[in-house]
């Protein structure tokens, strides 16, 4: 228990960075103590922050705050406790290791860390499957405080959860826990995302006149956040199917997620389901039976919302869920992580 560490924050540029940047900024442990802002090593000079990011100023100092060029002796020197990788799966899978070397704690925004099988991490094509690795692997906990709460308290690398894969592992967790589900019958995953979801660098599908006034499925059958539901959820390819689409919005996301069930159950029953499975969750927003969420009353928040429809049938039944892919998919899920990794209220700062 301590409100006296010291964050840093690698990759600060893109759109997941900003939302992590403005969160910790704000964070009430952290008052006094901003994070480490740190760029490209090879970069010359400081830069400001609120220059890169002018919706970060405010009255309390954070015009003079920079971003500084990475070097292991700068965390040193800042008595750095815990170092946020926004950073590409590849530059996270070498410097994950390097900074448990120096004593930091890792919260990794990439998907460098999430996967513990190798047939699921080969979408990433990681060309370092040794010995040493492994052992890094098998120590890193994937970062769903809603799964694992009880590990990351006690984790010195977290692997924060891709967003599609959050919006779905949670829709899905509690009634696949409860053996609810005919896994025979499969489960479709219908997933939606606004651009952001692509990061920051532009690209033909994220130019505007592609994204505007369009929907296109995309990553068929191949998307590399299929590995994150085959683990959470302990199901196989064959048992689901996961298919996202490009929203010309820029940030959220909804799944539609179609499940049968093998016996006859109500609409108070799987309410219940969820509410106990969630009692304890403080970012999960579960919806009366029949309510449905929609993106716009999650999008800039931290919740994750989650609601259903039970065919008359008792058996058929669409859960949908919502969340802001930067902030419950990325940026406040990895603050979610560092409060329960420093004994802090889960939603500390989020809520």
């Amino acid at each position: 228990m301590t409100n006296s560490i010291q964050t840093a924050v690698l990759g600060v540029s893109g759109y997941a960075g900003a939302e992590l940047a403005r969160i910790l900024l704000h964070h009430p442990r952290l008052k006094g103590k901003p994070p480490v802002f740190l760029g490209r090593a090879d970069a010359t000079g400081e830069a400001s922050l609120t220059a890169m990011h002018p919706q970060l100023m405010d009255n309390n100092g954070s015009g003079a705050l920079k971003i500084e060029p990475f070097s292991w002796d700068l965390l040193k020197s800042r008595g750095v406790d815990v170092l946020f990788l926004a950073t590409p799966h590849e530059q996270s899978r070498e410097m994950a290791p390097e900074a448990l070397k120096h004593g930091i704690r890792v919260i990794d925004l990439s998907g460098a860390w999430r996967l513990d099988h190798a047939v699921n991490r080969a979408v990433y094509k990681f060309d370092d499957e040794n010995p040493a690795t492994a052992a890094i692997q098998e120590k890193a906990v994937y970062g769903s405080p809603e799964l694992h709460r009880d590990e990351i308290r006690d984790a010195h690398l977290v692997a924060n959860p891709g967003c599609y894969a959050t919006s779905i592992i949670l829709a899905l967790k509690p009634v696949v826990s409860a053996g609810w589900v005919d896994l025979d019958k499969g489960i479709i995953c219908d997933s939606k995302s606004g651009v952001s979801g692509a990061g920051k660098a532009p690209s033909a599908k994220t130019h505007y006149m592609y994204a505007a006034d369009n929907l296109s499925a995309y990553g068929l059958f191949g998307h590399r956040h299929r590995g994150e539901l085959f683990e959470q959820l302990g199901l196989t390819d064959d048992q689901i199917t996961f298919t996202p689409h490009l929203l010309p919005i820029p940030r959220g996301i909804l799944s539609t997620i179609y499940v049968t069930f093998t016996e006859q159950r109500n609409p108070e029953e799987v309410e219940a389901c969820f509410r106990s499975f969630y009692a304890d969750s403080p970012l999960v927003r579960v919806f009366p039976a029949g309510q449905l969420p929609q993106i716009q009353y999650s999008v800039r928040t931290n919740y994750c919302d989650i609601g259903f429809e039970l065919h008359k049938d008792g058996r058929r039944c669409v859960i949908v869920s919502c969340l802001d892919n930067l902030l419950k998919g990325a940026a406040g899920q990895a603050v979610e992580n560092l409060n329960l990794m420093y004994g802090w209220g889960e939603a500390e700062g989020l809520a």
